[in-house]
């Protein structure tokens, strides 16, 4: 890391700050991936936008066209029963419709179940692993290729603080993410001095979308964020503006 997180109370990102840039969006369809793909189709992206809930990219993919933005495109896929070939297959689409990948950020996220780890059966365990772990990291290391084909590429993987700090009954969710933190690191080592890529995690903090719902049903509204409310600072990473910044667990809070 070259020059620390800046501070983005006062930024204002430019309309076509990522013109020309395509970016690979994970859990495209709500939430938190749906803001963002909003967010970064209005500042020029050309997005491929990836999610289970076809009706969901259908809509987001709606929104973005009658907003005259960049036309996106849909790449319907559940990760949770995926396999090598399905990333493969990924990554030789978009080499044949794009040529490179210029962003890669990772939203999808399923939380599988808040119970004691006694509680866990093996079947739970392997399903929530493979959505929050083995499914970003084959995705990424299929993908490779494509943002090494680029002058300035940015991987992003959307963290929790479960991830960072072990937390009672967060099982399988937070072991996928803590793993998550340890290959984002691994792998913004590897690329640091021989490529364009950077790697990084960042944590939106307690949003209001439906995996926090799940996780906290009796909580109230009052004191959450909208999912809008945190997209600056994937926008920012997104961007050249924040070339140098590699290999860090981000929070949302760092930017304010």
């Amino acid at each position: 890391m070259t020059h620390p997180p800046k501070s983005l109370a006062d930024w204002q990102p430019a309309p076509d700050l990522l013109k020309d840039r395509t970016i690979l969006l994970t859990g495209a369809a709500n939430g938190i991936g749906r803001a963002l793909a909003d967010s970064l189709a209005a500042h020029g992206a050309t997005l491929v936008l990836l999610d289970k809930d076809v009706h969901g990219l259908e809509y987001a993919y709606d929104a973005i066209v009658a907003a005259g933005h960049p036309e996106p495109a849909l790449y319907p896929m559940d990760l949770q029963g995926t396999g090598p070939d399905d990333y493969r297959n990924l990554a030789d689409t978009l080499e044949k419709e794009f040529g490179r990948l210029d962003g890669l950020v990772h939203d999808a996220a399923d939380l599988g179940a808040l119970v004691p780890i006694s509680n866990f059966t093996t079947d739970l365990w392997a399903k929530t692993l493979q959505v929050n772990l083995n499914a970003p990291c084959l995705l990424t290391m299929a993908c490779l290729g494509l943002l090494n084909a680029g002058t300035d590429a940015s991987i992003i993987f959307t963290s929790d603080s479960v991830g960072r700090q072990g937390k009672a009954y967060w099982g399988a969710y937070g072991v996928a993410k803590a793993g998550i933190e340890n290959f984002m690191q691994t792998l913004a080592d590897e690329l640091e001095a021989n490529t364009p890529i950077r790697v990084n995690s960042l944590d939106p903090g307690a949003v209001f979308t439906g995996l926090r719902r799940i996780a906290y049903p009796a909580e109230s509204r009052e004191g959450l964020v909208e999912p809008a409310d945190v997209v600056k600072p994937f926008l920012y990473l997104c961007s050249t503006e924040s070339k140098g910044i590699t290999g860090q667990q981000l929070s949302v809070e760092n930017f304010l």
